[in-house]
């Protein structure tokens, strides 16, 4: 079994030992943590928090981070969107959904509340954000509201985890 807190050190580790490929790393992490199902496998919104801390501590700039982040995370819930919007109805067939239908039944639940905003908000709690694109696309969600909805709440996620450790040591070293 991998041991979540020695990877989450060993990525952090890596990172601040190769800043200069911290914007490529952030954008696998962002992608990984939003795409629907790989979202499950990859617990990266812990290691993208202390990116943030590395960003003023190590002499990484916050811009390029931040941008890489809520690329990858947009393009994360892009994809997840298309999964939805081609599969449709086939996709309670997928594992996870199969053993665990209840995953994608709060998705549907939440969706059907929220609508469009649900993408927005959707990205701002864990299990959820790993269906809601995918729900979407399910649905037949227009894609321009998504991308809407999509990007902006990236941009957002992405600076939410980011700033804080970047502003908790600056303001631990002084600066």
């Amino acid at each position: 079994m991998l041991n979540f807190e020695s990877w989450a050190r060993d990525a952090l580790a890596f990172v601040e030992a190769h800043a200069h490929l911290a914007p490529y790393i952030v954008f696998a992490l962002a992608f990984g943590e939003s795409l629907a199902v790989i979202s499950l496998l990859v617990p990266a919104t812990f290691i993208l928090i202390g990116i943030g801390a590395l960003i003023e501590a190590g002499g990484i700039a916050l811009l390029p981070v931040w941008a890489a982040a809520a690329a990858g995370a947009a393009l994360g819930d892009a994809v997840s969107y298309w999964v939805g919007s081609h599969l449709k109805e086939h996709t309670r067939r997928l594992w996870p959904f199969t053993r665990h239908p209840q995953m994608l039944e709060r998705g549907e639940r939440f969706f059907h509340r929220y609508g469009s905003w649900s993408v927005f908000i959707g990205r701002f709690f864990g299990p959820i954000r790993a269906v809601i694109p995918l729900v979407a696309g399910m649905f037949a969600m227009p894609q321009l509201i998504f991308q809407m909805a999509n990007i902006a709440s990236a941009m957002l996620w992405a600076f939410v985890l980011l700033a804080p450790g970047a502003a908790v040591m600056k303001f631990w070293t002084g600066g």
